[in-house]
């Protein structure tokens, strides 16, 4: 993700593994390139969205700098992905900034990408050390579910950033990655990034996750976060929560890596989290054919929400928090 001569660059994660650019030179790509995942992943949403809000006071100060016309593109941009609260977070950090000029907007939606490196860097370790206390000194195996790597940030990543971080010192023996229906970003990213650190990993398909932790094969599950609730409630990728169940019934550690930017005081529990519902054709088409007879419809949530008593831990760049054990993420 950078800012290279007015746009922003970065590639097109609905092609992955193949790498394709992708250059996003108006607020309706940037609009459009969160909407269909060409740009995915919670905290890397909220960089692109901040770097939106610069590109539309760039184009603004083209014809006469308006910062009515930037903030009104900014709530577009915020609203384009309803579940992630990273996204709007991000755009409110660079909103007070609007009537400084574009100068300043950029400035700084460039802090946000900078701090992103080093937020998700000490999550990572934050996170190993956890890991290491709850598992032991060992290597182990994890499950992890959907993509939460540097891909899904502008670099380290969350969950799949432990990942690295414990990989580093020898303590992973294997990964076993959810494919992650129906788009495969875990078959397609995680399992890219999982390859490309020399990782030894496993794909499995969704439904098989919680009877391979019920047969003893994981140590720890994993995972991101796409928003946590004040009561540690979490909305992460739908499929999350039947690992949970599985991890909770096999004692094994559910972990939750997120940012603070993904934590919403305002939410005070999962069922005031809005489930984005994505496109029928998503769960109707593989590969571009139809695989389901006509007149088929089908419920595409993209999220699911694991309740706070099934979270061993969540995981920031600042503290752990153990909603299982009562502990709150924000308030009484």
């Amino acid at each position: 993700m950078e800012w290279v001569d007015g746009h922003i660059v970065t590639i097109d994660q609905t092609t992955l593994p193949e790498i394709t650019p992708l250059r996003l030179s108006t607020v309706d790509d940037v609009v459009d390139a969160i909407r269909r995942l060409a740009v995915r992943g919670a905290p890397l949403i909220g960089v692109t969205g901040a770097l939106g809000v610069a590109l539309s006071a760039r184009l603004s100060g083209e014809s006469g700098y308006d910062p009515e016309r930037v903030r009104a593109d900014a709530e577009r941009i915020a609203s384009a992905r309803p579940t992630a609260v990273n996204l709007r977070w991000a755009v409110n950090q660079v909103l007070p900034h609007v009537d400084a000029g574009q100068d300043a907007v950029l400035a700084a939606a460039l802090e946000l990408l900078e701090a992103d490196v080093r937020t998700n860097e000490a999550l990572a370790r934050r996170g190993a050390a956890l890991l290491r206390e709850l598992v032991g000194e060992r290597p182990m195996s994890l499950h992890t579910h959907c993509h939460t790597g540097a891909l899904a940030c502008v670099a380290w990543g969350t969950a799949l950033g432990i990942v690295r971080a414990l990989h580093e010192d020898g303590l992973v023996r294997q990964v076993l990655a959810d494919e992650t229906r129906p788009l495969l970003q875990g078959a397609r990213i995680t399992a890219t990034e999982l390859a490309g650190m020399g990782v030894d990993h496993r794909v499995v398909v969704d439904g098989a996750g919680p009877g391979l932790i019920a047969r003893g094969l994981v140590d720890v599950v994993v995972v991101g976060a796409d928003r946590v609730a004040a009561n540690g409630d979490v909305a992460n990728k739908v499929g999350t929560y039947p690992l949970a169940l599985a991890a909770a019934r096999a004692g094994v550690p559910f972990v939750v890596a997120a940012p603070e930017s993904t934590v919403d005081p305002a939410t005070p529990d999962g069922a005031a989290i809005e489930i984005e519902e994505r496109d029928d054709a998503e769960v109707l088409r593989f590969a571009g054919r139809v695989t389901t007879p006509e007149g088929s419809r089908a419920i595409n949530p993209a999220f699911d929400v694991t309740p706070a008593d099934l979270v061993t831990a969540v995981v920031t760049e600042k503290r752990v928090v153990r909603p299982a054990l009562g502990e709150r993420m924000a308030g009484e």
